[in-house]
């Protein structure tokens, strides 16, 4: 994806919007009480949503499922329509950019034990209150602060 993001990057030099998309892998717990999947960033190690580059080829929704099996070594279905979007600002090697994000929500079937960036992140199943608390962007916090468990059928 190396070059979606230099392309990305050359694009918001220009003072375009640019965009990601995000994944929030969630589950419903035994007691009913929805939970959603944190992951940690490479570089701050903040706690974050999983999320990267639109691919060639694919949805917004694939990528975002595929984006939270490679950085969260998750599974599942993504419901179809987007559960929201934020802006947050990315850092780069020479400064910072405007990033707006789709986030899909995705309903976990499968957890891997081994997955592409493991050695490189940490997860955490927590519920969506205490996960907006730990989340710096603001707008990414709201979504998950407000979220409940959907109704709408997984796609």
């Amino acid at each position: 994806m190396a070059t979606a993001k230099k392309k990305a990057v050359r694009r918001a030099k220009k003072g375009a919007r640019i965009r990601q998309v995000a994944a929030i892998p969630f589950r419903v717990s035994e007691g009913g009480n929805l939970e959603v999947l944190l992951v940690t960033s490479r570089t701050t190690r903040r706690f974050i949503v999983p999320k990267g580059w639109p691919m060639k080829g694919k949805s917004g929704r694939k990528a975002a499922m595929i984006e939270a099996q490679e950085e969260a070594g998750v599974l599942g279905k993504a419901l179809k329509q987007p559960a929201g979007t934020y802006s947050y600002w990315k850092r780069m090697t020479n400064g910072f950019i405007r990033v707006d994000v789709v986030v899909y929500l995705l309903e976990v079937t499968e957890e891997m034990a081994d997955w592409r960036e493991a050695a490189n992140r940490q997860r955490a199943w927590l519920p969506a209150a205490d996960a907006a608390l730990l989340i710096d962007e603001p707008e990414l916090s709201t979504l998950l602060r407000d979220l409940t468990v959907p109704t709408a059928e997984p796609a």
